[in-house]
């Protein structure tokens, strides 16, 4: 990235912030000066964020429990950056969701969100200034229906969520802005294409193309990679962005057909 962007004396939540988009955003904002807390479900070998939190954010408790290390170690926070989400639902359409699958769909793509953003944004009203970068998703506007109903309607729900949000707490100085990914080949999508080009009898570049077909082709030709999206995010947590908000940014390499 270009700009000097100082996150000097800034504190910063990022979720799910160990892998893929949330690492490449710790690594950049630690890079600016920021002091950062990160979370996932499970202790790293290794992290260059300030301090770390194990929790499982699709649950209340653990949504409480990274609010009290936020306040613990950092006393407050400035930035939150929520990246936590995806889907372990199976593929099948509707009828292959059960009650427990689609809770679990929410409480890790909409309602982690909202507990945090109801525990954390108190404070950021009070000092009259912060701001909230919730990461969703394009399959909002193109869900797929064998296999992401139930995420791509969490995914929308965030972010008509944040859209709210943004209205209510602008006015007092709090920003809320969206970041919608297309395809990233973060770790987990190298294993999803590897693992389909094993089934094709491809290598790796032939299995992600079979995922870009399944998505109706990318323009750009290619997935983003996890630090192209940082950049974005962090740019948008930045100063320069300071009159941004209320409204979502999609880097997808064209991958949204329409206007």
């Amino acid at each position: 990235m270009p700009m000097n962007l100082d996150f000097r004396g800034r504190r910063v939540l990022v979720t799910a912030g160990t892998k893929g988009i949330g690492k490449a955003v710790v690594a950049l904002l630690k890079q600016q000066g920021a002091t950062v807390i990160a979370t996932a479900r499970h202790i790293p070998t290794e992290t260059i964020a300030d301090a770390f939190v194990a929790a499982d954010l699709t649950t209340l408790k653990g949504c409480e429990l990274v609010a009290e290390a936020v306040q613990k170690y950092l006393g407050g926070v400035d930035i939150i950056v929520h990246i936590a989400g995806g889907s372990t639902a199976p593929g099948g359409g509707f009828a292959a969701l059960s009650e427990e699958e689609w809770q679990q769909e929410l409480n890790l793509n909409l309602l982690s969100a909202v507990r945090l953003d109801r525990a954390l944004l108190p404070g950021m009203l009070v000092q009259q200034d912060g701001v909230i970068i919730h990461v969703t998703s394009i399959q909002r506007e193109m869900p797929l229906p064998e296999s992401t109903t139930g995420y791509a309607a969490a995914k929308a729900a965030l972010s008509a969520y944040s859209k709210s949000l943004s209205k209510e707490v602008s006015p007092k100085g709090v920003r809320v802005v969206r970041v919608a990914p297309g395809w990233v080949e973060t770790e987990a999508s190298v294993a999803m294409a590897e693992r389909l080009a094993e089934q094709a009898g491809t290598d790796y570049e032939g299995g992600k193309q079979i995922i870009m077909n399944a998505l109706g082709g990318i323009p750009l030709g290619r997935p983003s990679k996890p630090f192209e999206v940082a950049n974005l995010i962090v740019f948008l947590a930045s100063s320069y962005a300071a009159t941004i908000t209320g409204t979502e940014y999609v880097i997808d390499g064209g991958t949204i057909p329409t206007v």
